[in-house]
């Protein structure tokens, strides 16, 4: 299995290992992300993970309104997906668990089976399955997140942390051109990982800014779920504030 998709699969059982045994009220816990409860966060996840396999078997273009096909009528992603996780709250917490581990067991098994430099589309347009693969990985791990932080569980950081904090790197570009912003020149990582191994990820041309400090902190910031000015990081050059401004894991 490639290690992308093996690290998603990973990240999958951590998430089923915290839903599995929930009680009614657990699953009725409010979470981090506004408005939404435990339920809704699994609710997403399982439409997001299955327009993933409609986008890898050629099925999603980003038009439609139903929760494999596009967007449902709103002006953002954020609106969208909020009016997707409406139209179809309320379904029992068994049937939505059944229904997010058919999603992510089917994703996983779908991106095992292909060629993960196939070109795919997705929310910000075409990019490549081992892409998407990653930023499924990365959403899995954000929502992981919220539900442990409603249930009062803290989350061991894993290695897994590498591929999500190399996407944040990689589209920065995205990230300052969809923030209206243009970058000063390129930037570099120095992420100190959970097993304490230094990670570098360097751009081909000398670094105008550099970012420093631990990979969890980084991969939380990128997911929005932390300020930067609470955490270690810190960085180095003219876009060290706009870069963790700015900088994320999603569309």
């Amino acid at each position: 299995m490639d290690p992308v998709v093996q690290a998603l699969a990973d990240q999958q059982a951590e998430t089923h290992s915290l839903l599995h045994g929930l009680s009614d009220a657990d699953w009725d816990l409010s979470t981090r992300c506004e408005g939404w409860r435990v339920a809704d966060v699994v609710l997403h996840l399982a439409q997001s993970d299955e327009m993933a396999i409609a986008s890898l078997s050629g099925q999603w273009a980003g038009g439609g309104g139903d929760s494999s096909s596009g967007w449902a009528g709103g002006t953002s992603v954020d609106e969208s997906v909020a009016l997707m996780v409406e139209r179809e709250r309320g379904a029992p917490p068994q049937d939505l668990l059944a229904r997010w581990t058919t999603a992510a067991s089917g994703l996983a098994a779908r991106l095992d089976d292909m060629d993960l430099s196939t070109r795919v589309h997705w929310v910000a347009g075409e990019l490549a399955a081992r892409s998407l693969a990653t930023t499924r990985l990365a959403e899995t791990w954000i929502h992981t997140g919220d539900i442990a932080e409603a249930l009062g569980v803290e989350l061991e950081p894993s290695d897994r942390l590498k591929l999500i904090a190399r996407l944040a790197w990689r589209t920065l570009p995205y990230a300052f051109g969809s923030g209206g912003r243009t970058m000063a020149g390129p930037v570099a990582l120095r992420l100190v990982s959970p097993s304490g191994e230094v990670w570098e990820f360097l751009p081909d041309e000398p670094a105008a800014t550099t970012i420093i400090g631990p990979a969890a902190d980084l991969c939380e910031v990128a997911a929005r779920r932390t300020d930067p000015g609470s955490t270690s990081l810190h960085g180095e050059g003219p876009d060290a504030d706009a870069v963790l401004s700015l900088i994320r894991t999603y569309a």
